[in-house]
């Protein structure tokens, strides 16, 4: 291994000061913190959903901030073209007098690009960031052109106002490494907020990491061990989602259309790996596991009509399947 303890120490030491200086300025929302660091660390995208006004869209511009990344927003309207995400050529004139074609680089081509309310663009356009997404590349009338290094694609969705909305095939939220969900504010959180973001006083937030830092801790989460017994438990967890699995339980077989498909096993190891450099360790564990298993999948499983008419969640379906596979590896 290119690694060694003391050096996973350290950058689990750097992270624990990234999410720090993030909770300086964003109350809460713990989860939502860790896992879009964990998307980051895995080298992966994520979907953040919650109504409107939680903080989604500043999370995102916090962490980029204190990752020294550069950023940018696209604001996904009904009217927005995949020109207005990936750029366009534009005609321009040399010194010469001479007139040429010049190619303007579109918001898409930042490290960290935050995807505003995806499900309110046309597929059309939506598609236009699945190759940025899947390839890290851009197609220009024939022209490749390589994304920034690092590249991640942290999109927000609101679960309201479905009117007017174009829900995102299965096909592009399998893109997404995992989906985080981002929950309403305590009492105390609103309390905190208030305070923060309605008084005179400003955070100065601190730059911990940079383009380098990142790169290095994506190449230690590559390299974190995964056991035999840790991988077995992973596919046992995905295959269990199927509905037409001999040994799936009772209520996925009710309730389930369709489960995991093999990138969501990616994800889950990918998710697991960063959860463990987070922690200080180089190798995976079942807990890893366990907490990484509903952001990976939840977006990966369909309720079929029974479901959805009984009010039945994929995070439900997840916890039922954990609950009944724990006792295949030993804990």
């Amino acid at each position: 291994m290119a690694f060694n303890e003391e050096q996973y120490n350290e950058m689990s030491n750097q992270l624990h000061q990234v999410k720090n200086e993030i909770s300086k300025f964003i109350v809460g929302q713990e989860e939502a913190i860790e896992f879009t660091l964990y998307s980051i660390l895995a080298d992966g995208h994520a979907l953040l959903e919650g109504l409107p006004g939680l903080g989604k869209t500043m999370l995102i511009r916090t962490i980029s901030e204190v990752l020294d990344l550069s950023f940018s927003r696209i604001q996904f309207t009904p009217d927005l073209m995949p020109t207005d995400i990936t750029g366009t050529n534009i005609i321009e004139r040399t010194e010469n007098g001479k007139q040429q074609f010049a190619f303007q680089p579109g918001p898409i081509f930042s490290q960290m690009v935050l995807a505003d309310e995806i499900n309110r663009a046309t597929p059309k356009t939506q598609s236009a960031l699945l190759e940025a997404m899947g390839e890290k590349t851009v197609t220009i009338l024939g022209d490749t052109k390589k994304m920034a290094k690092p590249f991640f694609v942290l999109a927000t969705q609101n679960p309201i106002e479905m009117e007017g909305t174009y829900p995102l095939p299965e096909a592009q939220m399998d893109r997404f490494l995992c989906k985080i969900l981002v929950p309403y504010p305590s009492k105390q959180e609103l309390m905190e907020i208030m305070k923060r973001t309605t008084g005179a006083l400003e955070v100065d937030l601190e730059k911990v990491m940079n383009s380098d830092s990142i790169i290095l801790a994506q190449q230690m989460v590559k390299e974190v061990l995964v056991a035999e017994e840790m991988m077995e438990y992973a596919v046992n967890l995905v295959v269990a989602t199927h509905p037409e699995g001999e040994d799936s339980h009772p209520e996925v077989k009710q309730f389930v259309m369709y489960g995991s498909g093999p990138r969501g096993l990616q994800s889950i190891i990918k998710l697991a790996k960063a959860r463990a450099v987070l922690h200080g360790r180089f190798h995976v564990s079942i807990a890893d596991i366990k907490s990484v298993a509903k952001p990976a999948l939840r977006h990966r499983m369909m309720m079929n009509y029974e479901g959805e008419a009984s009010g039945k969640t994929a995070d439900d379906m997840i916890e039922t399947i954990l609950t009944t596979i724990q006792q295949g590896v030993g804990l």
